[in-house]
């Protein structure tokens, strides 16, 4: 029998990316997205509710994703949940984290002058549909990196990421 492993996210980036590289020479960015949630009860209360999602992309898409996203932006992605895990350095056992490894992303702002998700003349981008051709050709290319038996796991990074997160509680 198949099974599915899909998600789809629309929420606004909680952190400017962070690009790093494999040992292999692969480039990976890192980012959060919150979502949010509001329902009203039956004797009309109303609540919010809020979830923190890590993500990451690779390859050509990590690159666009650094260059055109920035902390606040509304966006579209589309990818699969990976759980990681790695030793505690403290030595209290396994730490696990589950994160969406995305294979497509929409911003659903407009282009603004100055950073974030803007056109980029200086770059090489002479308007917004020679970026979002960039982008479609790097989901394709993500997207197969993606299904692929040899996507480097990211606590095999030489970048201390284990480190770095087994610090941070709050994630």
């Amino acid at each position: 029998m198949r099974s599915i492993n899909k998600v789809i996210i629309i929420g606004n980036l909680t952190r400017d990316p962070v690009m790093k590289t494999t040992q292999s020479g692969q480039p990976v960015a890192t980012f959060g997205i919150a979502t949010n949630r509001q329902w009203t009860t039956k004797d009309n209360q109303r609540h919010d509710s809020t979830e923190f999602h890590e993500v990451v992309a690779w390859a050509k898409l990590a690159e666009i994703c650094e260059q055109y996203i920035r902390k606040g932006n509304l966006v579209y992605v589309e990818g699969y949940l990976k759980t990681r895990s790695w030793d505690d350095p403290s030595g209290q056992g396994k730490r696990y984290r589950t994160e969406v490894v995305i294979q497509d992303i929409i911003m659903l702002e407009k282009r603004r002058d100055g950073g974030g998700a803007t056109q980029n003349t200086e770059n090489g981008w002479a308007n917004g549909d020679d970026m979002d051709q960039q982008m479609a050709g790097a989901s394709e290319t993500s997207s197969s990196y993606g299904v692929s038996s040899d996507e480097p796991p990211l606590d095999e990074l030489n970048l201390g990421l284990g480190e770095a997160i087994s610090q941070d509680d709050s994630l």
